[in-house]
């Protein structure tokens, strides 16, 4: 059985992660690859995703464009790539080669590939506590530190609580640092870790 296809039949990928779907053959001597075509079955929608012919490769469906490609120095490895997963590129993807025979008939064979796309847990953030109740000299460099465990991507806040209960907003790094702390410095500072 030569130049056959081997794939998957089932791969998942993550949202908005990056997924390869494999079709690969031997190359034969005397047949020519001619074109390949990686088309997809949607809930509501079916149409060509890219194709490789003598005049180049085409994405032929614009919400793929900029996401696909196919290995071009690698004879027999026509896997399509898939960068920044969407849920809606969930489907059914077939792979379609065709060869030319040095006597010109043709040679056709396809393999097709099922793809979920999940998303992956999400967690919150948590934010490990720093020392409480921590004494600087004045004038001596120092600084304070938030780390959160969770999904990324988590933004920082750093705010001072004042007296009357109104807290200021000082920075939105993860670290918030004094180059040359003074008496006035002195205070109730917390840090709030957030992510999507």
């Amino acid at each position: 059985a030569f130049l056959d296809l081997s794939g998957h039949n089932e791969i998942k990928g993550v949202w908005k992660g990056s997924v390869t779907l494999p079709c690969v053959y031997v190359p034969v001597q005397d047949f020519m690859q001619q074109t390949l075509t990686w088309t997809v079955v949607h809930d509501q929608s079916s149409g060509t995703v890219f194709r490789r012919d003598g005049s180049g490769d085409h994405v032929l469906l614009s919400k793929y464009r900029d996401r696909v490609s196919v290995p071009k120095d690698t004879p027999g490895n026509v896997s399509l790539h898939i960068l920044n997963l969407e849920m809606a590129d969930r489907g059914t993807y077939t792979c379609q080669v065709t060869w030319t025979a040095s006597n010109s008939s043709l040679i056709v064979k396809e393999i097709t590939t099922k793809v979920e796309v999940v998303k992956d847990a999400v967690t919150k953030p948590v934010i490990v506590a720093g020392e409480r109740g921590l004494t600087v000299p004045a004038g001596a460099r120092t600084s304070l530190s938030c780390v959160a465990s969770g999904s990324p991507p988590i933004s920082y806040r750093w705010f001072r609580s004042s007296p009357g209960g109104r807290a200021r907003l000082l920075g939105h790094q993860a670290e918030l640092a004094w180059d040359s702390p003074q008496p006035s410095d002195s205070g109730t500072y917390y840090c709030e870790a957030q992510n999507r």
